[in-house]
């Protein structure tokens, strides 16, 4: 392909947050050439988070993203599933758009559950709206997956009245993301809301009006919803130049480069490497979403006014989830070697676990302790070295425990 310019044709496939954010950082950081924004879905860029929150409520029916696309001269192509990429052309189910500089963010998939055609996810806006039409009083809900989704579906539909049973095919909730104890803290909150958990077995199938566990147990069903995870949206990309890992995430370099000339991408659909982990990750979250869309907008006008390579990808990862009237957030990346350290105890009304390697903050899992998320944040991209004993006392502030 012929060098990048900034007056070339600009196409953006993924129109979710980090499709959104990189189409309007790419417009608002001097891109003079045609934006085209290339979405699966009917609906103009909109926010998931509230999906399984204010949606599912009734409390809003839209969480369309506040941007005037038409005013930034982005064209939004709607209903329009990529197929295929060859070198210079995107290729889609209503024609073949062609582009100097393409950016992939086509996000990432539900995993479905073998068996379960009868079952639903959450994923989209039009998924939380026919599922919010059948969370009425009295309703049998069986949510398979103790995750972030399916705690955060469980609170507001036992909010709703609903009669509500997890099946966690692990020990605890979140068994792959935290230690044991931790997951054992989260099963009580299930309880405390009147969910019924139940953990070490499996779905063998879903049934009309049932769900028949690998344990035998038949569980009455009027809904059942899955959230067992996601897989990157990129089975479009078989055969293309754009390399893949096992997982299917789009490999890229520091700089959101793919394996593909004039092709970058963003969001969950990649796998980038990080130094700061010292491996490469796949985060499949809001503001991995929203961070790597405008660093990859960075990237492409970098490229294309000559301007070299900025500083790599490398965040420090963030998540949130708000489930059983906790705010719980995550901070970092850490592994099953690293210390554990207790900041307060699970006893409190809030409390905080660390995770420090060779006494460096690396982690950081926070319950209605906002503060101590935030400066965790800043600390673990500082490769701050802490004082144990001052990080497990509530009445430092973690900012001061640096050591």
């Amino acid at each position: 392909m012929a060098e990048l310019n900034i007056t070339d044709p600009m196409v953006v496939v993924g129109a979710g947050m980090a499709g959104a954010q990189a189409a309007l950082a790419l417009r608002q950081g001097g891109w003079r050439g045609p934006i085209a924004l290339v979405g699966e879905e009917s609906h103009p860029p909109y926010d998931r988070p509230p999906l399984s929150k204010d949606v599912l409520l009734g409390k809003r029916d839209s969480t369309e993203l506040d941007i005037d696309w038409q005013h930034l001269g982005i064209e939004l192509l709607q209903g329009r599933r990529a197929t295929a990429v060859t070198p210079g052309v995107l290729h889609t189910e209503s024609g073949e758009l062609p582009y100097g500089g393409l950016v992939i963010a086509t996000g990432a998939a539900p995993i479905a559950l073998p068996g379960s055609d009868g079952a639903r996810v959450l994923r989209t806006v039009d998924d939380a709206l026919a599922l919010r039409a059948r969370l009425v009083p009295g309703a049998r809900v069986v949510l398979v997956g103790a995750g972030w989704i399916g705690a955060e579906t469980a609170t507001v539909a036992r909010e709703l009245g609903c009669e509500v049973t997890v099946v966690e095919a692990g020990p605890a909730p979140l068994a792959g993301a935290l230690p044991a104890e931790l997951g054992a803290l989260m099963a009580d909150w299930y309880a405390g809301a009147g969910a019924e958990l139940r953990c070490g077995t499996g779905v063998e199938a879903v049934e009309p009006g049932a769900v028949l566990l690998t344990d035998g147990t038949r569980l009455p069903a009027d809904e059942v919803v899955v959230g067992i995870g996601a897989r990157p949206a990129t089975r479009w990309l078989a055969g293309s130049a754009v390399e893949l890992d096992a997982s299917g995430a789009v490999l890229v370099d520091g700089q959101l480069r793919t394996t593909a000339a004039g092709v970058w991408a963003a969001g969950d659909c990649v796998s980038y490497p990080s130094v700061r982990s010292g491996t490469r990750l796949s985060v499949q979250h809001w503001d991995h979403a929203l961070q790597s869309g405008r660093a990859v907008a960075a990237s492409v006008l970098g490229t294309a006014l000559g301007q070299g390579s900025g500083e790599p990808y490398d965040p420090v990862p963030y998540f949130w989830s708000e489930q059983f009237g906790r705010m719980v957030q995550y901070a970092g990346r850490h592994a099953e070697a690293d210390q554990l350290l207790w900041r307060g105890s699970a006893q409190d009304p809030s409390w905080s676990v660390l995770w420090l390697r060779e006494g460096r903050l690396v982690g950081m899992l926070s319950v209605d302790r906002p503060r101590d998320l935030s400066q965790a944040r800043r600390l673990i991209a500082a490769g701050a070295v802490l004082d144990p004993a001052k990080a497990a006392d509530l009445a430092v502030q973690l900012k001061a425990a640096v050591g």
